[in-house]
């Protein structure tokens, strides 16, 4: 397997190399350049397996060229033993009338989706360092839950600076918390006076910057590092084969900011995993849906909301798409993303604006629908969500198109940790889990930082060493 950046600009890589570089140098995101393929036999053969057993299997055509079997298939066993449940990503049943369910993903240890690509990733990244007899200065942006995964996946680990930029503010107190109250030498939070937009931006520009990115042998955690959206794969496969494929769909509704969790989901669907609807689910800061009525990719100031991973107006992760959709041409991609950058806009042809059409559905929730889904669920089924999970629920249901297709519905954290939000909805405030309540008294350690690139890259030359 062998991997390309979507700018053209860089040649092809290996599975380590692209986990090491996390961002193409060209500015561009990493894809494979062909796609494995899921039979109808091998899916049945899947059914009964442990978690761990169906990634290594699923990942492997991915990282073949990188790893022994035996290696890859004991660190990705490895990486799923912090997880609550046995199951790891375990479906739960919301309506068995209308055929809902919810795809738990927050039985990691931030109990977010996030952990189920970060426990793998820190452990990829210490396997290649080892290897390598290297370092590296891992630099990321979040909206909320990257953060903390990231933290815990690296925390402690030779070899490894963490850098962690989230916008100051815009994250709940339980986020920030995940992440600021973690005491180790190589993790190093930094509050953004900006957005999380901003804090991409600035991760962005740093891997653009030759000098700096090599001087530190810079890489990335985000979803721009493509381990992350293959290990996110899986629990697609995971979903649909309980649910009965090969021989029956299953339909997905996935709460959606930066475009990586769905563009999973779609390259399942791609490798052949019987999906047949996928519904991108938007907050009030709703580019994509946007995009996806009018045709114009158009960035506009973002909002705060009560679901603030989704608070984002540029989706690195949908520049994956419209590189397919392009034909796979670099040059044209390039250019497309250029414009839009300088000019804050840029209009999709009606054929890339088709064939999005034709592969997703999208749909917004404002604060108050937000609330009242959380609300109308809880009476319901006695199930408490979180505001993004109900994104996706409120979304999920009103564009639904087929009653006789189970509706899977991504459930991307844990309640307990939007109290606010929850309180609002149900008029009480629940006692939140042991690993939550924790936090409170812990010190908190983050340094504040405009938004400014300079300032962040001194503060970096000033506490990471250089390659």
């Amino acid at each position: 397997m062998r991997y390309q950046s979507t700018r053209g600009g860089a040649g092809d890589r290996s599975f380590s190399d692209v986990l090491m570089e996390g961002m193409a140098p060209d500015g561009g995101l990493y894809l494979p350049t062909e796609l494995p393929r899921l039979g109808e036999i091998q899916l049945r053969n899947l059914v009964g397996r442990s978690f761990a057993e169906v990634a290594a299997e699923i990942m492997w055509p991915f990282v073949e060229s990188d790893y022994e079997p035996d290696e890859f298939a004991d660190l990705v066993e490895r990486s799923y033993q912090r997880f609550d449940h046995p199951d790891v990503a375990p479906l739960r049943v919301l309506d068995q009338g209308k055929g809902e369910w919810l795809l738990e993903l927050f039985w990691g240890p931030t109990m977010a989706f996030k952990d189920v690509a970060l426990q793998l990733l820190g452990n990829l990244f210490e396997r290649e360092l080892t290897r390598r007899s290297a370092a590296v200065t891992v630099v990321g942006a979040t909206s909320g839950d990257t953060g903390s995964a990231a933290i815990e996946a690296v925390r402690g680990r030779e070899g490894i600076e963490l850098f962690m930029l989230h916008p100051r503010g815009r994250v709940s107190d339980v986020q920030r918390r995940q992440m600021t109250t973690v005491d180790e030498p190589n993790i190093h939070n930094l509050a953004i006076e900006g957005t999380f937009d901003d804090c991409q931006d600035l991760v962005k520009a740093m891997f653009a910057d030759e000098a700096f990115r090599s001087r530190h042998s810079l890489s990335a955690v985000n979803s721009i590092n493509w381990a992350r959206v293959m290990a996110q794969t899986v629990y697609y496969v995971t979903a649909a084969v309980e649910l009965g494929a090969p021989a029956s769909p299953v339909a997905f509704s996935v709460p959606t900011g930066n475009f990586g969790n769905i563009y999973a989901g779609h390259v399942a669907r791609e490798m052949g995993l019987p999906i047949s609807q996928l519904i991108l689910a938007t907050n009030v800061n709703d580019i994509l849906s946007r995009a996806f009525d009018s045709g114009s990719l158009q960035i506009q100031e973002v909002v705060p909301s009560s679901s603030p991973a989704m608070d984002i107006q540029i989706s690195s992760n949908f520049e994956r798409l419209l590189f397919e959709l392009l034909g796979r041409d670099g040059g044209l991609l390039s250019a497309l993303m250029e414009r839009f950058r300088f000019l804050g806009h840029v209009e999709l042809t009606d054929a890339v604006l088709e064939a999005f059409r034709e592969l997703f559905d999208a749909d917004r929730l404002d604060d108050d629908d937000t609330r009242r889904v959380i609300r109308s669920v809880y009476q319901e089924s006695g199930v408490v969500l979180d505001p993004h999970t109900a994104v996706g629920v409120g979304v999920g249901r009103g564009l639904r198109n087929d009653r006789d297709v189970p509706l899977v519905m991504l459930a991307c954290a844990h309640p307990a940790k939007f109290p606010e939000t929850v309180e609002a909805a149900l008029g009480e405030r629940l006692a939140p889990p042991e690993r939550i309540s924790a936090l409170a008294g812990r010190n908190e350690k983050f340094e504040v930082l405009p938004n400014d690139l300079a300032a962040v890259q001194s503060f970096i030359n000033n506490l990471a060493p250089a390659g």
